[in-house]
């Protein structure tokens, strides 16, 4: 019994950390490719003194990178960065809905599709936050069929962040606005 509850946990724990880490790696390479206009969005938070915004966009765009393609290749030492990085943009987000500031883009990487801040963004990422819980104490062994249903259930993971983002930004979009009017 404490066999199946070991394997289960750990594949509970590879699918959080393979569906976080496609989420971080595609957020990462996103702001990357956006690099002139993140540290706007960055300063648009008003939560650091000027002199950190621009090391801070510079910086969080690889560390996403790295974090997201450390979580997805198993590698333990991400989760909690992780876990901290998910917290910290959840926090950032509640602060500013809390001051009316909603308006804002949320900066998670998708200019295609620009999103507004959230309270379906922040349960997102607290959401995703807990369900790394379970990658601090095991994840599967490469090559094993644990790690390939940790890979299956980790891409519908992302897939399921995905259609969450999609659905925040098209209810927060100008044809939900002009049919609530």
């Amino acid at each position: 019994m404490s066999e199946a509850i070991d394997t289960a946990l750990a594949i509970c724990g590879g699918v959080a950390a393979v569906g976080n880490g496609l989420v971080f790696l595609t957020a990462g390479m996103a702001k990357l490719r956006n690099r002139r206009i993140f540290p706007g969005v960055v300063a648009s938070y008003r939560l650091l003194p000027n002199g950190l915004v621009g090391p801070v966009a510079a910086f969080l765009p690889p560390a996403e990178v790295l974090i997201g393609a450390a979580l997805i290749g198993g590698i333990a030492v991400a989760v909690v960065p992780a876990i901290a990085l998910l917290i910290a943009f959840a926090a950032a987000m509640a602060v500013n809905i809390g001051r009316g500031r909603a308006n804002i883009d949320c900066g998670c990487g998708r200019s295609e599709l620009r999103q507004p801040l959230s309270r379906t963004l922040v349960l997102r990422n607290v959401v995703l936050a807990v369900l790394l819980v379970p990658a601090l104490f095991a994840v599967p062994s490469f090559g094993s069929a644990a790690w390939g249903l940790a890979i299956a259930g980790g891409l519908a993971l992302y897939l399921m962040t995905l259609l969450v983002n999609a659905l925040a930004a098209l209810a927060a979009g100008p044809l939900a606005v002009e049919r609530n009017r």
